[in-house]
């Protein structure tokens, strides 16, 4: 499984690299600490696997990125993706590392 740091994504953001950005949170928690992006939760990547994008690189994240590598795991094994990175440490570390004017609750 391939990952991405709190740093190398800040810095895609800024360079404005075309890539999806996939929230695998619960709804409720997306309120919480927000990089913005497509809201699929875990339950659903499933049956939602579609819109995950193939033609860019697809960033998953989640509050640690527990659920994120789950879902990538499972693309990657399932169905053969090769174009997904999960966000290491998860919206925390990134809050944490990068963007202080993140708060994560919970």
């Amino acid at each position: 499984m391939k990952k991405i740091t709190p740093e190398r994504l800040s810095r895609a953001f800024d360079a404005g690299t075309d890539f999806q950005i996939i929230d695998v949170r619960e709804t409720y928690e997306t309120e919480s600490g927000n990089l913005g992006g497509h809201h699929i939760p875990l339950a659903e990547v499933a049956q939602r696997r579609e819109e995950v994008r193939q033609d860019v690189p697809a960033v998953f994240y989640c509050r640690s990125g527990k659920r994120a590598a789950a879902a990538v795991c499972f693309l990657e094994t399932e169905y053969g993706r090769d174009n997904l990175y999960c966000l290491e440490g998860g919206i925390e570390a990134y809050a944490r590392e990068v963007d202080s004017e993140i708060t994560v609750y919970g």
